[in-house]
């Protein structure tokens, strides 16, 4: 789809990426003011999990799994936040959000309050990058 942002998002924030997986793409969110926050995405359109064909839907929940682990393995969190809405963005992504009883918004959603965006410098950003890349492989 030429105008959906995520169906862009690999190459328009590729100083973000983590890693391509079979079905999706996983980049870093660039607002980190929850630690870690990534995005997994699927490679091609859909807006819902039912358009998927089975095995891919399996396969795909698999690679939510899998970044979720490393995620987990490297932040400690006390939880990890699945969000997979599409209101606003109509492609199948999740929200992984890794959640501290220390967050301002703990136990609320993260879209509970606004608040102001935490960025990273960018050797800051590389090496978060680095660490779930390196957790992912």
């Amino acid at each position: 789809m030429t105008n959906c942002p995520m169906c862009h998002r690999w190459d328009a924030d590729s100083d973000l990426r983590v890693i391509e997986l079979p079905h999706s793409y996983v980049i870093l969110n660039r607002d980190q003011y929850f630690s870690g926050y990534t995005l997994l995405f699927t490679k091609h359109h859909a807006t819902e999990l039912f358009q998927l064909d089975r095995d891919v839907r399996v396969a795909l929940m698999e690679e939510v799994s899998l970044v979720a682990q490393a995620l987990y393995s490297i932040f400690t969190p006390e939880k990890i936040n699945y969000e997979l809405l599409g209101n606003m963005v109509p492609h199948i992504h999740w929200h992984i959000v890794p959640r501290f009883s220390s967050d301002p918004l703990w136990p609320r959603p993260i879209w509970a309050e606004q608040h102001e965006e935490l960025h990273l410098s960018s050797e800051e950003y590389s090496q978060r990058i680095k660490n779930i890349r390196s957790a992912l492989i």
